[in-house]
């Protein structure tokens, strides 16, 4: 059941994802070759504590961390560990808010140093691929028109779509109705009302969109180690389309 927020809930969401934008904002300032994932998960859950409020992922389903931090081959899922950061990565900083009762959540791919041209395409497509999703989430539209315009994005440019994991509805849980493939068909899946909140978050593999799930139980691979980026924002769908509620 899709759970529809009034503005007054919709604001509470706005507000954490105002926290949660600074905080990735802050944080990936601080990306560098040397640094460690550590270093900015406990940098962002102290940022989010001094806001007065809560990361979402600490103790959810017993993830272990503030944040999800990923390299290179790990699609999402990453737990923060002290390997430095090297040049020529790219890093995804996946982050939740809890603030007042509502989630927000958010990631993005970074790069540490100067990465590859092949590197930066990688990231260009996949940022872009989100807002192609973006531009479907409206009143009327379904789950399956922001899927597929997310998957003909990503295919044309010659990259692929992970299957296995999928965006999602957010509010008072962090988790909610409905699942938001990045791939489908237009008119399929779930038709959107004013006052739905989802989170869209293609995660976008150089290789094949296969995944490995490491023995920890979280960190998620490319089946074929090639690199993986992962962006994601929460909209709210309002009239006329939607307003994207983790910025500044």
């Amino acid at each position: 059941m899709v759970i529809l927020k009034n503005e007054s809930e919709i604001a509470k969401m706005r507000a954490s994802g105002r926290i949660l934008a600074r905080t990735l904002r802050i944080v990936s300032e601080e990306i560098a070759p040397g640094k460690t994932p550590k270093q900015l998960n406990d940098l962002a859950h102290r940022l989010i504590s001094e806001a007065g409020a809560y990361p979402s992922f600490l103790n959810y389903r017993n993830f272990p961390a503030a944040t999800c931090i990923s390299v290179n081959e790990v699609v999402v899922h990453g737990i923060p560990g002290d390997l430095p950061l090297r040049e020529g990565d790219i890093v995804s900083l996946d982050f939740g808010v809890l603030l007042d009762g509502y989630h927000a959540d958010s990631a993005w791919t970074y790069p540490v140093g100067t990465i590859s041209t092949e590197n930066k395409r990688l990231l260009n497509v996949t940022r872009e691929s989100l807002y192609q999703g973006i531009a479907k989430a409206k009143p009327g539209n379904t789950t399956g028109d922001i899927g597929s315009a997310v998957q003909r994005y990503v295919e044309s440019n010659g990259y692929s779509i992970v299957r296995d994991l999928v965006g999602h509805g957010i509010g008072r849980s962090l988790h909610e109705d409905p699942s938001v493939p990045n791939y489908g068909k237009p008119g399929s899946g779930v038709k959107f009302k004013e006052g739905a909140t989802v989170c869209i978050e293609p995660m976008v593999n150089a290789g094949t969109w296969r995944v490995t799930q490491d023995e920890d139980g979280w960190t998620i691979r490319s089946a074929d180690r090639k690199n993986s980026a992962h962006f994601e924002h929460t909209v709210a769908i309002v009239k006329g389309g939607a307003e994207i509620l983790t910025q500044e």
